[in-house]
């Protein structure tokens, strides 16, 4: 799956949450800057950091598809339209 790492962008109080997201395997890294809602954290974080929630939305995302795949700016909202069993399985991940 290679290596995730996620910094928070923005201060604590802001909304959306701002993230910036390196995703590094085989000698290549790509870089998404990421936002999350609140309401979509305290929704399917299921009690998770915020950046320990983006990175698990990582890695549901790498097991289907390449990490060159993922756009490049997005909100976390937006991986249901792609992938609509999404919002189940993100709440069982650890």
């Amino acid at each position: 799956m290679g290596e995730i790492t996620v910094e928070r962008e923005a201060g604590a109080g802001d909304e959306p949450m701002r993230f910036r997201v390196v995703v590094g395997d085989g000698g290549s890294s790509t870089e998404h800057d990421v936002t999350v809602s609140s309401g979509d954290l305290e929704r399917l974080a299921a009690g998770r950091s915020p950046e320990a929630f983006v990175r698990a939305c990582f890695g549901f995302l790498l097991e289907r598809e390449p990490k060159e795949s993922i756009l490049r700016a997005f909100d976390v909202a937006v991986i249901a339209t792609y992938f609509p069993e999404f919002e189940r399985e993100i709440s069982r991940r650890p």
